[in-house]
């Protein structure tokens, strides 16, 4: 067991030492470190090896689920629907722009809103002050509208008590929902002529599906556990320093300070929370390998798996179904490595001690996930997000492509020097070891919570110790090899 450990360590670093040296999302910028990239791996996993030494001697006790947060402020109980009428104004923005605007991609306000506002922006905002995507939530909103104008109309037909959700779907439909976005952005919108268009009608399929699940379930159940993006946006919200309390009565509500990661102890697993964690970090891995020369270059798994869907007739000797099929398996194969990745900790830890099983030490630390979840969202969107949200200030002005003005800001021009290739390259390391720091220090505090011998505890985190590095290494060689 020692020598497995110790040689899954020394490869998951050995695997950075094949240097790169573009950045992600297609923006190519020069990258003149002081040391090589493959350093970086090596100081990325001598730092995590460090904090859990320091963990090991420093921290002999649980001590996070002792922290209380600290009241801040009350907001207001009008905030929220007004923040839902932005959201309804957005949504509306969209679907007219996607539908009746330009068809080119980056003259329609359509796709940079839904992949870099929508998709990143508001990621970010959730990030650093909490789920920042419930009170915009416009299909959340449209609901909550109509279900108040029932109650104060007294209809027969909003009368009766929703469905009872099944327990046994949980968060199901999230995982599916995340995963069928990430298809449609990585494969399925590689394809397509009339991106703005397509989004547009799937923004309306997509609250269509919301609005009838909320009038069966309810409003919050069906938003809690089968809304994609609400569950998406919830997990990164727990991870942030403010957390935003809802009166019962919704007349306002309380905002309370905490320590950073925290809030994934209050992760509850109902089923599919698990898998939805997972497909975060996998669906962003392959967001930046499928941008990589291992997955593009005229060697690269793509074609090889083109080839091979069209050998076996599969594709039907057209190159757009092999693609298609290409992009798929390579989005599956993603998803199983990092669930791969997991379990290795998971089957290591139950090595340590007979009291814990493979199910009950994977819902014990599966919130130590979370802040990995968020490194590699970091580490991968941080560039977009500086550099395609500029195209939002023309757009702005001009969200249909038809040449308007209405701002005056249609003409303007991002500037894609605003940051260095070794600024982003620095954030990138940075957020990746600090995710991965803090997934170690949430496992080591739970580990002491569940073995009574605090040197079982250390033990079972080498295994976990081991997830990290692999997770970071893995990172750190998508961002090395993306074009």
């Amino acid at each position: 067991m020692r020598r497995l450990l110790a040689g899954t360590l020394a490869g998951s670093v050995a695997w950075l030492i094949f240097p790169g040296a573009a950045l992600a999302h297609g923006l190519i910028l020069h990258v003149d470190l002081p040391i090589p990239q493959w350093l970086f791996a090596w100081a990325a996993a001598v730092v995590l090896v460090v904090s859990f030494v320091a963990l090991a001697t420093l921290w002999p006790a649980p001590r996070l689920a002792a922290i209380r947060d600290r009241p801040l402020w009350r907001y207001p109980g009008w905030l929220e629907p007004i923040c839902g009428a932005i959201g309804i104004g957005a949504l509306v923005l969209i679907v007219y722009a996607g539908i009746w605007g330009s068809q080119i991609t980056i003259s329609n306000i359509t796709p940079v809103w839904v992949y870099v506002i929508f998709w990143v922006g508001l990621a970010f905002a959730s990030i650093l002050f909490g789920d920042a995507f419930r009170p915009f939530n416009p299909w959340r909103a449209i609901a909550r509208l109509v279900a108040w104008i029932a109650r104060r109309t007294s209809s027969e037909a909003f009368a009766g008590e929703p469905l009872h959700y099944p327990d046994w779907l949980g968060r199901w439909p999230a995982v599916a929902g995340l995963v069928g976005y990430a298809w449609l952005e990585l494969v399925y919108g590689q394809t397509s002529d009339s991106v703005p268009q397509l989004l547009a009608f799937l923004a309306l399929g997509y609250a269509a599906v919301q609005l009838i699940g909320m009038s069966f379930f309810g409003i919050e159940v069906w938003t809690e556990r089968a809304d994609a993006f609400a569950v998406f946006y919830d997990f990164l919200g727990r991870m942030a320093p403010l957390r935003w309390q809802r009166d019962a009565g919704g007349r306002g509500g309380e905002v309370y300070l905490r320590p950073p990661f925290v809030g994934a102890l209050s992760l509850d697993l109902l089923p599919g929370t698990i898998p939805m964690v997972l497909a975060m970090i996998g669906t962003t891995s392959f967001d930046g390998f499928s941008n990589s020369s291992v997955w593009l270059n005229a060697n690269g798994l793509f074609y090889d798996f083109q080839s091979l869907f069209k050998s076996v007739g599969l594709a039907g000797n057209l190159d757009l179904t092999a693609d298609l099929l290409a992009g798929t398996l390579g989005l599956l194969l993603m998803l199983l490595v990092i669930s791969g990745f997991f379990r290795l900790g998971i089957l290591g830890m139950r090595s340590i001690g007979a009291q814990y099983d493979t199910q009950g030490l994977t819902r014990s630390f599966a919130h130590t996930l979370l802040p990995i979840a968020i490194a590699y969202f970091v580490a991968h969107y941080f560039s977009l997000l500086v550099f395609s949200g500029q195209l939002l200030v023309p757009l702005i002005s001009d969200p249909l492509g038809s040449g308007a003005n209405i701002f005056g800001t249609a003409n303007w021009q991002p500037n894609y020097n605003i940051l260095s290739g070794n600024f982003l390259w620095y954030v990138q390391v940075a957020a990746l070891v600090t995710g991965h720091a803090a997934g170690i220090t949430l496992a080591h505090d739970r580990a002491l919570t569940l073995y009574s011998d605090q040197r079982d505890a250390v033990r079972s985190q080498y295994w976990m110790l081991t997830v990290m590095v692999g997770f970071t290494c893995l990172g750190l060689w998508i961002l090395s090899s993306t074009y």
